[in-house]
């Protein structure tokens, strides 16, 4: 999908609380104070129409960490696949590129969000940390002069002319090109991790910016408190990737 396309996409599961599945979503937007801010957090609670819960735990544990994840997908099917019923992996937030947040379920539950391997252990990390995914197509390829997803060489989400669209850097675990985030996610991002930061008294603390795309060890893995992003657990994975800006959100 051409990344000028998302937006009709986004505004779209907005109307109808149809995702990418055909499952149906009741949408109610709520309004949150968050401590030190006059603007308040918006939150879109995107609950099941038939009040399945069946892709998170509602089992309370305290609250360590918040990861940080792109999707690699769109907002549609993004919901979709971190809902499937019977299937514990999801996530409580979803921040679409409109800065929108979507709230599956309560953060205070649980669901796995790490995967197998996961330095730590995916149980023990997983329910121990508030994950938030951001829409984000993730890594890119160069084809000619465009940029496709990960999924298709004819799935071109931008031309090289696109420069707001992607990031070229170093490579990254095999990549060079990621997508961007809009500022409207840093926007909704930073208010949000303000918010969980003060309810659930986790600091408002990032890694080093040397070691913020390295492996935890062990220790690590449970000694840290704060706010760090999947890279930090698995070797395999690229988000919230070289593209994102952390100083939008420091």
């Amino acid at each position: 999908m051409k990344a000028t396309s998302i937006y009709s996409l986004e505004t779209s599961f907005r109307t109808s609380g149809k995702d990418a599945f055909g499952k149906q979503f009741i949408l109610n937007e709520e309004q949150v104070s968050v401590a030190g801010f006059t603007e308040k957090l918006k939150l879109i609670d995107c609950i099941r129409d038939n009040n399945d819960k069946s892709y998170y735990f509602e089992e309370i544990n305290s609250k360590s960490k918040i990861v940080l994840h792109f999707t690699a997908g769109y907002l549609k099917g993004d919901i979709a696949t971190l809902t499937q019923p019977g299937n514990h992996i999801s996530v409580p937030f979803v921040i679409a590129r409109s800065g929108e947040i979507y709230n599956l379920w309560a953060s205070k539950y649980w669901s796995y969000h790490l995967g197998k391997n996961a330095i730590g252990g995916n149980t023990n990390m997983s329910s121990k940390t508030i994950a938030i995914e951001i829409s984000n197509i993730g890594c890119l390829k160069k084809i000619g002069n465009n940029l496709v997803t990960t999924y298709s060489n004819n799935d071109i989400y931008c031309t090289l002319d696109e420069t707001s669209f992607y990031k070229k850097i170093p490579a990254y675990r095999g990549f060079e090109y990621f997508a961007t985030y809009t500022q409207a996610q840093y926007n909704s991002l930073k208010l949000l991790l303000k918010f969980l930061t003060k309810k659930y008294n986790i600091p408002y603390a990032f890694l080093p910016s040397n070691k913020r795309f390295n492996l935890f060890s062990s220790a690590e893995a449970e000694t840290f408190n704060g706010i760090c992003s999947h890279v930090n657990f698995r070797a395999d994975k690229w988000d919230i990737g070289p593209a994102f800006d952390w100083s939008k959100i420091e």
